[in-house]
């Protein structure tokens, strides 16, 4: 059946068949996807290009911390093969860039709304449409439009978040957030610069910004594990493997449970000698990367065991910075490795035995207040020039809940999460049918590849939709009683490892009253992808389609 047919049987005619909000990896792989199946889409994105997360954050020193030939669309071959990148980690500039060759090449932008933000959304439940407010970024044109689904492609890690402390707006100096860093780039050289928070965005910029700034400090309240890149151009033997062995890779980093092609230890950390585990760490620490976090089987499910890797980074941390004090200000402790975010870093650590880098601890010395000339601790008065925030996101929900999104109960989506989110399969809420979410929470989502995580679950949309296409289906939404037992999974999954041992954006725990729940799936990329095929190879149990009957 046409896509149009079925939405004409329910009264009037949407402007589109399906609306997605947000074009970075997602929003683009699905327009492709979508518009080859013959819909009619549109997209819309608040920024003026493509490129989601990449788009905006052009801080210096942004990477990924997934091995760029992995951290690619797979969908097409051809671009598979055409794109070389440069690095083993691609800087934001190229993966910019490659999001754009992929627009490009698709022609994809004629159907992306730019410089466009959603304000909100509404279900008609007696159409069975969405009806979306925008504005204009760089007008004050406000628009209504229609679609029968909405997508929410809106990113995990793309709603920024300031930190709660007085006087923000007092500081006379300039400031910046890591998250929405000028794109024109910012000249700190012979400046005081002050950046706030260490993790993995500080992580990645504090080292560059040392080479520009004449002076730097560092305010930082909870030290963080960080692992070595060891960063470089692409060796030749991997790209000419890459390109021999393409479909099996991709093939088996599906079969992975983050989704990448790590060597995953099959062995207990506690099972092997002092020596044997030294050297496994020594091995994975010179070969750089995430990786390090895989060297046994359980590493993040028993406490002893993270021990081992944890001390071993500690004693890492020792050996590279020179000044004791300092080097125990930025040793973790308190919390196990890999509870928080991992980050994976280059001369993070040496930079502060450059002599123009300052660490600042605000445990401390607690920071009192902003002003206008700089930062007030509790112990003195640093004047600065530049402060930079690398205070991090609102995690999974923020960019969803900033949206004002009224279901079909009329409750607002920040309404229904109230006490924290709850989704089945990180895919669809409870009554607020037809709207789906990709990468949500209740998702491998953060704790995977992303692109992996972000082309499964548009071809699983695209899957549903095709569905109820095929069926003449105008309405499809998770159940309550689905989406309760599904997020009781995700929260006994996490209950069995360490991860809530550690105050994490896991939780939400960085962000003042909102509700500490861990929000992403650890069952694994296979045992996800598996379950999400199940769900539809058996008719969408869990999902009421059109309204009355439970699938």
């Amino acid at each position: 059946m046409p896509a149009d047919t079925a939405m004409l049987s329910q009264g009037r005619a949407p402007d589109f068949d399906v609306i997605v909000i947000g074009a970075g990896f997602a929003g683009v792989y699905l327009l492709h996807r979508l518009r080859t199946d013959g819909y009619r889409v549109r997209v819309i994105e608040a920024g003026s290009n493509v490129g989601g997360v990449w788009y905006w954050n052009t801080y210096p020193g942004a990477r990924c911390d997934v091995e760029s030939l992995q951290y690619s669309y797979s969908f097409d071959e051809n671009i598979d093969r055409e794109w070389q990148w440069s690095e083993r980690y691609a800087t934001q500039p190229e993966i910019q860039s490659y999001i754009e060759f992929v627009a490009e090449r698709f022609d994809l932008k004629r159907d992306i709304l730019f410089n466009t933000r959603v304000e909100s959304a509404a279900f008609d439940s007696a159409q069975n449409l969405w009806t979306l407010q925008t504005g204009n970024d760089q007008s004050d044109d406000s628009q209504s439009v229609t679609a029968r689904w909405v997508v929410m492609a809106t990113g995990a890690l793309s709603s920024s978040k300031m930190p709660e402390i007085d006087g923000k707006d007092d500081f006379a100096g300039t400031t910046f957030h890591t998250g929405h860093w000028p794109r024109e780039g910012v000249d700190l050289a012979g400046k005081t610069v002050a950046v706030i928070g260490t993790g993995s965005s500080g992580i990645q910029a504090i080292p560059e910004i040392a080479k520009q700034a004449a002076k730097l400090l560092v305010f930082q309240r909870t030290p963080h594990f960080s692992v070595p890149a060891q960063n470089g151009p692409i060796p030749q033997e991997w790209r000419e493997q890459w390109d021999r062995d393409r479909q099996a890779l991709r093939t088996e980093i599906l079969s992975t449970r983050s989704g990448v092609l790590y060597d995953y230890g099959q062995t207990s950390a506690l099972s092997v000698s002092d020596d044997e585990r030294q050297r496994e760490y020594e091995e994975r620490w010179a070969k750089g990367g995430t990786n390090f976090l895989y060297a046994y089987n359980d590493i993040l499910r028993d406490e002893d065991a993270n021990s081992t890797a944890a001390d071993f980074v500690r004693q890492k941390i020792r050996e590279i910075v020179k000044d004791p004090v300092t080097a125990d200000r930025l040793t973790p402790i308190g919390y196990p490795i890999g509870a928080k975010r991992i980050c994976v870093d280059t001369d993070f650590y040496a930079t502060f035995n450059r002599p123009n880098v300052t660490l600042v601890s605000v445990l401390e010395t607690p920071i009192e207040r902003i002003n206008e000339t700089g930062i007030k601790t509790s112990d003195r008065q640093y004047d600065v020039d530049v402060l930079i925030f690398a205070t991090g996101y609102d995690a999974l929900t923020g960019s969803l809940t900033r949206i004002d999104i009224r279901g079909s109960d009329g409750r607002s989506l920040k309404e229904a999460w109230s006490a924290g989110p709850y989704t089945n399969l990180g895919l669809m809420t409870a009554n607020f049918p037809n709207m789906f979410i990709v990468t949500g929470p209740g998702s491998p989502s953060v704790l995977s590849n992303m692109v992996v995580s972000i082309e499964h679950d548009a071809n699983w949309i695209g899957d549903t939709l095709n569905h109820l296409r095929q069926i003449g289906a105008t309405r499809i939404e998770a159940t309550e009683a689905s989406q309760q037992a599904w997020m009781d999974h995700v929260r006994e999954l996490a209950e069995a490892t360490l991860y809530y041992k550690g105050n994490s954006w896991y939780l939400g725990a960085n962000v003042p009253g909102k509700p500490r729940v861990f929000m992403p799936y650890l069952g694994g990329v296979d045992v996800y992808q598996a379950k999400c095929a199940e769900v539809a190879r058996n008719g969408y149990p869990g999902f009421i389609i059109d309204g009355g009957r439970v699938a």
